[in-house]
């Protein structure tokens, strides 16, 4: 019946409890007007357990273990009584009142002292472990955090603000902690076991995960969470929270605009799909785009886009799809532009292809620390693919392809700043000439580690502003006077 739990007939266990109390625990609710010989009617308690209130489970021990036992417990056992895909069809007042009832009724079989406000929060636990992601629901739920890093079963972090700090976010053991990681795996079809202990995933908000589990994890499961920003950041936004300066933002709004190929370069957490989502916002409506990701987490705008995604091998090492092979089927799909969400191996050779012929304006993102080793890391990939290329070959392909490199850094105090944009102009001899037009200068650290500094330029004009200009955007001058203030 939709909208109806269905449990099974069980022995309630023997606790130390009063009969009286424990005699209606783990029972269904139901309807009078549809009473059924084979259940038994569960009511509901007329006031609170008949206990005394306690303190916050958070400053006592020895209650918040007894808390967190109690909920893993529960939770198991609803699992096992419940018709859980029943319940979560239903609006979530009435599933949060059908909680209630049980777990009011629980807490007076295991004698839990717990207050009006203590008996809320269980309950919202419960519901977090029963529909969610469970202890790590509520940090998931904080707009703050930005990402999620689980060292085993008893050791969360979270980054806020650019700064990590550990929190009270702990696990019952490592069988609870495999328990939710399999529930995310599974959600987006992929596994992790010990034959394949490391996974790539996402959460279904779009949330970027990276898991490794036994035996390469040595003291239990490592998770990390990149957390899906529900409004992403416009390049005016960036410009108000002083991660880039307004001229710098005009420049790069219209490179985009004028179809100039962009990398965006930078280190692990620097801020890289950020701007490749903010810069996306410049691409005219009209143009048909195709993203490629291992796990899809970037945010385009534009009405036509197609998003694809990398699958791991089955269980037999069969059926894998890289992004080699993505960026080889997507030029065969009619795209105007190729956003590859991180260029990592191979499929640098197969992208610089496909901005040498007819896709300009494509845009990825690469790791690395400057813009001169960017382009290093792309002659590397770009041998990964086996071709038989010379060096100056290769370099030559990579000045073609590409115009712009946009270099991000997260400084020591947290915060995120675009560190140079820097502008290929071309080969000379077999070096690849380049040119910064933007840069961050630092000039010191405060004793509260506030890092310092100012951005400026560099005095050099862009080579592209005639293309820019035969488009009909133009830039003022000024914008590239070193003595003029960004």
């Amino acid at each position: 019946m939709a909208g109806r739990f269905t449990f099974r007939r069980t022995a309630v266990p023997e606790l130390d409890c009063d009969p009286a109390a424990a005699a209606p625990a783990m029972t269904p609710p139901r309807s009078a007007a549809e009473p059924a010989p084979d259940a038994v009617v569960m009511t509901q308690q007329p006031t609170a357990p008949a206990v005394e209130p306690a303190s916050a489970a958070g400053g006592n021990p020895l209650l918040s273990d007894k808390l967190l036992d109690a909920k893993v417990r529960l939770h198991r056992k609803l699992i096992e009584e419940i018709n859980l895909s029943a319940l979560e069809k239903l609006p979530e007042d009435e599933m949060r009142r059908h909680v209630q009832q049980l777990v009011s009724q629980y807490i007076l079989v295991e004698r839990l002292a717990l207050n009006t406000k203590e008996l809320g929060d269980f309950v919202a636990e419960i519901l977090d472990e029963m529909t969610g992601l469970g202890p790590i629901e509520p940090l998931l739920k904080d707009p703050t955090i930005n990402d999620i890093l689980i060292n085993g079963h008893e050791c969360v972090y979270v980054e806020r603000h650019g700064i990590l700090e550990p929190t009270a976010v702990r696990f019952k053991d490592e069988g609870h902690l495999l328990r939710i990681v399999n529930k995310i795996v599974a959600a987006v079809g992929r596994r992790v076991d010990e034959s394949h202990p490391i996974c790539d995933a996402r959460l279904l908000d779009g949330s970027r995960v990276n898991v490794a589990i036994r035996p390469v994890a040595v003291d239990g499961p490592l998770v990390s969470i990149r957390k899906f920003s529900k409004k992403p950041l416009s390049l005016a936004r960036l410009v108000e929270i002083g991660a880039i300066r307004p001229q710098m933002g005009d420049l790069l709004a219209a490179a985009v605009k004028a179809r100039v190929t962009t990398i965006v370069s930078g280190g692990t957490g620097s801020g890289k799909t950020t701007m490749l989502n903010a810069l996306s916002a410049f691409i005219s409506d009209r143009e048909r785009l195709i993203t490629i990701e291992d796990a899809a987490e970037l945010q385009l705008q534009q009405p036509h886009v197609a998003r694809m995604e990398t699958r791991p091998p089955n269980i037999e090492g069969k059926g894998e799809i890289r992004q080699r092979d993505l960026v080889k089927n997507a030029l065969r799909m009619r795209p105007e532009r190729i956003i590859l969400g991180e260029c990592r191996g191979e499929e640098a050779f197969d992208m610089l292809q496909a901005m040498n012929t007819g896709h300009e304006g494509s845009m990825a993102t690469i790791h690395a620390n400057n813009p001169r080793e960017a382009i290093s890391r792309l002659e590397q990939m770009i041998g990964m693919a086996g071709q038989p290329m010379t060096i100056a070959s290769v370099r030559g392909q990579i000045a073609a392809a590409v115009r712009l490199i946009v270099q991000l850094s997260r400084l020591s105090d947290g915060k995120r700043r675009v560190m140079s944009i820097a502008e290929i102009t071309g080969m000379e001899g077999d070096i690849i000439q380049m040119q910064e037009i933007f840069k961050f200068v630092r000039t010191a650290t405060l004793e509260d580690g506030t890092v310092q500094g100012h951005f400026q330029a560099t005095g050099v004009r862009p080579r592209f502003l005639n293309d820019l200009a035969a488009k009909g955007i133009k830039l003022p001058s000024s914008y590239f006077d070193p003595g003029h203030p960004l």
